[in-house]
């Protein structure tokens, strides 16, 4: 059984900072992609970032030079930087992901195709 451990949620004012981390456990690491996506009250879930495991990435085009996201393989763990965090941004974080590609779109996947993911993390951004 696939495990998560999110970490890194909070409440931070507009411009701020926080990463979130997950790291997964209880299978055999070799996803084809790993990431986020959130969801927000009221709103359809959307996905955030996401890579595969040969570094390719996807990322929803509202947080581009905000976010960053890496990925440590061997530690089947992945860390999402947030930098100039927005009051939109608020959300609960989900860390998730896909063992194969399916013949799908990395944004596709990121956005809909994620098999599995953990309980989430809040993250609020308000002053």
């Amino acid at each position: 059984q696939v495990q998560f451990v999110e970490s890194g949620g909070g409440l931070v004012q507009p411009g701020g900072s926080l990463t979130l981390s997950c790291e997964v456990s209880g299978s055999s690491g070799d996803y084809y992609a790993i990431g986020w996506f959130r969801q927000a009250p009221g709103k359809e879930r959307e996905g955030v970032y996401c890579i595969t495991s040969d570094g390719s990435t996807y990322y929803r085009d509202s947080v581009r030079g905000r976010f960053t996201i890496s990925r440590d393989n061997a530690k089947n763990t992945v860390t999402l930087q947030m930098n100039g965090l927005k009051p939109e941004d608020t959300a609960v974080y989900y860390c998730a992901t896909r063992s194969t590609s399916g013949g799908y779109g990395l944004g596709y996947i990121c956005n809909y195709g994620m098999d599995v993911w953990g309980k989430g993390t809040l993250v609020t951004v308000s002053s």
